[in-house]
């Protein structure tokens, strides 16, 4: 089973060291019972004691009660609501530490449900507790307690739920040290779809809330590409994703975007994609399609007509000329190179890149170390000898080759 841990750095808005932590003491009672008497006394010492010790002691029995038939969607009802009040309590206004522990042990409730349905509805009355919070509020520490729910949760889609859940709260914090904590999880999505058995729908919101995290992270830009593909493939064009797909296209030109921005990223499958096609026929960001047609199918020539005639909308994507220029010198090499018999001649490589006959041998240095060309060079003859280029398209010249071969491999089986 795949577990999460919290990893997370430094705090983030108010958290304290967990040092500062008011003991609880459970020896000697039930540690539900415990804590609904400890946020009891906290929430309501301000109020005195002839209003206080009533209310505490209502509050207790109710739980003993609740304890004593089993009812433990009612107990965590009456618990989260005694956290509330904690929280809310202008004596307690920084209680971190004491709030995790309370929430820790209301948590375990999941684990004495008398079914995984009765454990799923006191893991949804948890996480909106911990969701409806102020976003800046002691976001790390919500998250932490997320984890340590979903790791007691004996249902997959409920875990999937929770970990949905934390994601929503990083999201919402617009933190570093929140997104620190889920980041490193990601890693093992693939797994961790696997592991819970979610369709399309909901792999699509997650991957759409993994992005929404790492759009604005620093250092993720590679990572973020990653996701915007993973959600945009999860749309295959049919017609039960009719509704779906039309919200879909500020992601897929997000995606563009971040395409044509990369120095590393030489190919895609973005034009085989539904979501990204539907661009073409968008009055808004049939542009921007345009663009990913022109760096993957055709040449510096077209790109320089289209910067004239649209030179506002490149700079309003963050998009800097100078570096689309050098890109697309790279991308038209590339083009070349697969519309060649093995052979480009220095002249079609200046006519193509629209340099000077000095500097070829250094676009190809830079093709070579860009790890999109593996070639000699034949300076007598002014031949560029290509042993392999990379694919614009990633599937679309091999896809049926290596369609061919799959059928060729099962049916040998």
């Amino acid at each position: 089973p795949l577990s999460l841990s919290h990893t997370g750095g430094g705090g983030g808005g108010r958290e304290k060291n967990p040092s500062m932590a008011t003991i609880v003491n459970t020896t000697e009672e039930e540690p539900m019972l415990a804590v609904v008497r400890s946020t009891a006394q906290l929430a309501w010492a301000d109020a005195g004691p002839e209003v206080a010790d009533p209310e505490v002691a209502r509050l207790c029995a109710e739980a003993q009660q609740h304890l004593l038939a089993g009812r433990w969607l009612d107990m965590a009802t009456l618990m989260l609501a005694s956290a509330d009040l904690l929280l809310l309590s202008p004596s307690a206004p920084d209680k971190a530490a004491d709030l995790e522990c309370i929430l820790t042990v209301i948590c375990n409730l999941v684990t004495m449900a008398g079914s995984e349905d009765e454990a799923l509805e006191i893991a949804k009355l948890i996480c909106a507790k911990l969701t409806h919070q102020p976003p800046a509020d002691k976001p790390t520490l919500r998250i932490k307690v997320l984890f340590s729910l979903y790791n007691l949760l004996p249902s997959l889609s409920g875990k999937a739920m929770v970990y949905r859940k934390a994601l929503e709260v990083a999201a919402a914090a617009a933190g570093k040290a929140a997104a620190d904590c889920v980041v490193p999880t990601f890693k093992n999505i693939d797994a961790f779809v696997a592991y819970w058995g979610i369709g399309k729908p909901e792999q699509r919101e997650l991957f759409l809330a993994i992005t929404r995290i790492l759009k604005d992270h620093k250092g993720m830009t590679k990572d973020y590409f990653k996701f915007l593909n993973k959600y945009l493939a999860t749309f295959d064009g049919s017609a039960g994703d009719a509704d779906a797909i039309a919200a879909a296209k500020e992601e897929a030109a997000a995606a563009i975007v971040e395409f044509v921005k990369s120095s590393d990223l030489y190919q895609c499958d973005l034009l085989d994609m539904p979501a990204v096609a539907q661009l073409e026929k968008d009055d808004k960001y049939q542009p921007v399609y345009e663009l990913l047609k022109i760096f993957l199918t055709q040449r510096l020539e077209s790109y320089l007509a289209f910067q004239t005639a649209n030179s506002t909308l490149l700079q309003g994507y963050g998009l800097v000329h100078e570096d689309c220029i050098t890109k697309m010198r790279l991308m038209s090499l590339l083009d070349l190179s697969g519309h060649c018999s093995g052979e480009i001649p220095y002249s079609a490589i200046t006519k193509a890149l629209e340099i000077n006959d000095d500097v070829v041998e250094y676009w190809i240095v830079k093709a070579i170390s860009s790890k999109i060309l593996d070639c000699k060079v034949d300076q007598l003859n002014q031949l560029v000898i290509v042993r392999y280029s990379c694919p614009q398209d990633f599937l679309g010249p091999y896809y049926s080759v290596i369609l061919s071969f799959l059928v060729n491999t099962c049916s040998e089986m």
